[in-house]
């Protein structure tokens, strides 16, 4: 049976394939748009993946979206109901995209096919799982567990914003769920608004920004203890309440109330492409430590769910949230679990890999093939390109090249490159499947200089000079490196330097790169 798996019309659209279960191929739209986090009908990645399968969208049997958009649209209705008459800019703004756009997600869906091929639902199925079941079979079912805890955590699906799952063979099954507002994932994205960077898309520049702030400190503690006081109650089962007096995500067209923010933490609203002050830094240490505590509780109850020994030792992970490499880190260093498996397109991207996948297994009834080893194929899912494809482009564009035949010699090369200081890009095989660029498509630098952080940020990338970059080694050195048991391939866990690797922080180290 052949499964195509799509998400689109929020962020990080994206295909996936399966022939009898086998995982071929997956993309993001936004790697053949070149518009970051694209939302739109993943057009080129369905082709790609059709193409990389060798198939015509004829010959699909099963079209699977992502979520459910009647759900989506009971809970828009629902929530404008509840918060009346607050939220009437934004019901106008919204119902007209829904009506036009969304809500129809079958005829949307299928108006999308009709450019890629032919496609007839008499003898095609379209199907549409909840959106964090989707979550939960894009991590469980590729892992290496026959049994495992599954904890899926993101701003929000349908009605669901975390779940707790129970994996095991060829089901799942929903435990738990938090519902819409309260969410740890849209409190996040609080905080990437209130600091001056874009939701959905600069999330991961608060938690780069989290290691300047002055951990300790006073401010950074009375942080804390506003955010826990005013702007949520957190049980111990990780469960969540956001006072939605601070919040106007639910009804407006902003994520947060300014002046009320601007007078609890006494800071105003960063603009983006203002100075990061100190107290930005502050703030983004203070939001990452109350994630981390949420994460923390959340996977400790869903433990107490387990059924068997077995599956208490493992834990997967998924959902927006799940990207947050260091509260992942700290998961796996507080050793609730044996093993830990992230997707590695955790976010909506991963979705489409999750709904094809929870058709095949729990929808069809198939069975596993075999857990027991990761089956995502170190994320190398994307497009591959040929020598003579590569010649033609360089070309095209009349780049000075000089061709190395012999990947021995070219790889001394590309090392005595770095060695000397220059910064070289990595281009081999297959195209990461995800958000993280995990070797082939790299860029790769010599850690030890000291101004090598500032000069990827402020001269190769044009991004902020405090963004991190992941180190890299050999699978056999990880423990003379790192505090860490296991590997790490998909950038996914944030690990402390090993004692005897450390060395002598100059005494500015926690001055941000300029």
């Amino acid at each position: 049976m052949i499964i195509l798996g799509i998400s689109a019309y929020y962020h990080d659209a994206a295909a996936a394939i399966l022939i009898d279960g086998k995982l071929v191929a997956a993309a993001q739209e936004e790697r053949f748009s070149r518009k970051k986090h694209d939302a739109r009908f993943p057009l080129h990645a369905i082709r790609y993946c059709l193409e990389e399968a060798g198939l015509e969208l004829s010959m699909v049997d099963q079209v699977v979206f992502y979520d459910k958009p009647f759900l989506k649209f009971e809970r828009l209705l629902e929530t404008y109901y509840n918060f009346a008459p607050r939220g009437l800019v934004s019901f106008v703004t919204a119902i007209p995209v829904w009506l036009n756009e969304k809500l129809f997600m079958k005829r949307n869906i299928r108006k999308g096919l009709a450019e890629t091929g032919d496609f007839d639902e008499r003898k095609q199925q379209l199907l549409f799982p909840e959106h964090h079941l989707s979550h939960a079979a894009s991590a469980f079912f590729p892992s290496p567990f026959e049994e495992s805890v599954i904890v899926t955590v993101d701003g929000v699906g349908e009605w669901a914003t975390a779940s707790i799952c129970l994996g095991k063979g060829n089901r799942i099954r929903i435990i738990k769920e938090l519902h819409f507002p309260h969410s740890v994932g849209l409190l996040y994205s609080a905080f990437t608004y209130f600091l001056g960077f874009r939701v959905n898309s600069g999330e991961y520049k608060l938690m780069g920004l989290a290691p300047y702030g002055s951990p300790g400190f006073a401010q950074v503690e009375k942080f804390v203890n506003l955010i826990r006081q005013e702007l949520v109650k957190i049980g111990e089962d990780g469960s969540m309440w956001l006072n939605q007096e601070y919040f106007n995500y639910a009804t407006g067209l902003r994520m947060i109330r300014q002046r009320k923010w601007e007078k609890l933490f006494g800071v105003p609203l960063r603009k983006e492409g203002d100075e990061i002050a100190q107290v930005h830094c502050d703030l983004a240490l203070a939001i990452q430590k109350v994630t981390e505590e949420v994460m923390t509780k959340m996977v400790t109850h869903a433990k107490t769910f387990a059924e068997s020994e077995a599956q208490a030792r493992n834990l997967c992970l998924a959902g927006g949230v799940a990207l947050n490499c260091v509260a992942n880190g700290k998961l796996k260093a507080s050793g609730l679990y044996e093993h830990i498996f992230v997707q590695p397109a955790a976010g909506d991207a991963g979705g489409a890999l999750g709904a094809a996948l929870a058709a095949h297994h729990i929808f069809n009834g198939n069975p596993r093939q075999g857990p027991g080893k990761d089956s995502m194929n170190g994320a190398f899912l994307g497009p591959a390109f040929t020598q003579k494809e590569i010649r033609r482009v360089i070309r095209k564009f009349k780049a000075v090249a000089e061709e190395v035949p012999e990947f021995d010699a070219l790889s001394k090369k590309t090392a005595g490159l770095i060695q000397e200081g220059h910064v070289t890009g990595w281009f081999q095989g297959r195209m990461e499947f995800g958000p993280r660029a995990l070797g082939n498509r790299s860029i790769l630098a010599d850690p030890r200089n000291p101004e090598m952080q500032k000069k990827l940020n402020l001269k190769v990338k044009y991004r902020e000079g405090f963004r991190p970059f992941a180190p890299s080694v050999l699978i056999e050195d990880v423990q003379e490196y790192f505090e860490f048991g296991d590997a790490s391939p998909y950038m996914l866990m944030v690990a402390p330097v090993h004692r005897k690797r450390r060395t002598e922080l100059p005494g500015n180290y926690m001055e941000l790169p300029c």
